[in-house]
């Protein structure tokens, strides 16, 4: 992409996939504005490049010029490996503890540097394909790089080990971190508020976290009045949502927003 200062038009676009919808936002990067926020619902008995072709007909402002483009894959098809540890040319081998991988699998690695991480994951590559033919040349990563990123960033000079729930629809990802360093990070589908407390609590146990005492944040597609908050509050005295007040400021936006798009407003 031509970024001389005379040819850019300061609009960034960042757009999330996963099987089941979408979600694109539209930033004004000189006016630090948040112009559009747009989600879609997938039916999981459609072909995904068809949900996609109507996503772009019913939002013709995703056809708009934009400087830079972010695709972030919202799958939970990845894992986090130290940089020390890691070998390029075998990335599928540490998926293969996790998730079912193949022969045929393309494998992209998202490199976390300032944490010495790397995230291997399976990109959707029926969506890069359809995008390519969209947009051309764009960036993409994998969303929960974004994520575990920015909660490790949250974390610096806290010695605390902090547990973090993201939500999502149907599944929810758990990372817990202490001062810029990972602990453990897991995606758990849930259908009730029973499971998601159920793989939290188990998870608390296996690293030795006191329900009574450790902090616990909640993200994502939360609120205070949800039915997962009001049963994970009876049973963790020390549990909150995540504090977005930087977000919210940075763009001017709502807590809920700021809460339920932060992989995104983050990208």
């Amino acid at each position: 992409m031509n970024n001389t200062i005379t040819s850019r038009n300061y609009k960034k676009l960042a757009l999330q996939v996963s099987a089941n919808g979408m979600s694109f936002c539209c930033f004004d990067t000189l006016n630090r504005e948040i112009t559009h926020c747009v989600t879609a619902d997938f039916s999981k008995y459609i072909p995904l490049e068809e949900e996609l072709w109507k996503a772009f007909v019913n939002n013709p402002l995703l056809t708009n010029p934009f400087d830079e483009i972010v695709v972030l894959h919202n799958n939970s098809f990845n894992t986090f490996v130290p940089t020390a540890l890691f070998d390029n040319k075998y990335p599928g081998s540490y998926l293969q503890y996790n998730t079912k991988v193949f022969e045929t699998d393309f494998f992209a690695v998202d490199e976390l540097d300032s944490y010495e991480l790397n995230n291997v994951y399976v990109p959707m590559m029926n969506v890069n394909n359809f995008l390519i033919d969209q947009f051309g040349a764009f960036e993409y990563k994998n969303a929960n790089s974004v994520l575990v990123s920015k909660l490790l960033d949250a974390s610096k000079n806290i010695d605390e080990k902090q547990v973090y729930v993201h939500f999502q629809d149907s599944n929810f990802e758990i990372v817990v971190v202490r001062n810029q360093k990972l602990l453990l990070y897991n995606s758990f589908e849930y259908k009730t508020p029973e499971d998601f407390l159920y793989f939290l609590l188990f998870t608390m146990e296996q690293l030795f976290l006191n329900p009574e005492t450790a902090a616990v944040y909640l993200l994502g597609k939360v609120t205070e009045n949800d039915d997962n908050y009001t049963l994970a509050y009876t049973y963790i005295r020390n549990i909150s949502l995540f504090n977005s007040q930087p977000l919210q400021q940075k763009w001017n936006i709502t807590k809920d927003n700021a809460l339920q798009h932060f992989i995104l407003f983050n990208s």
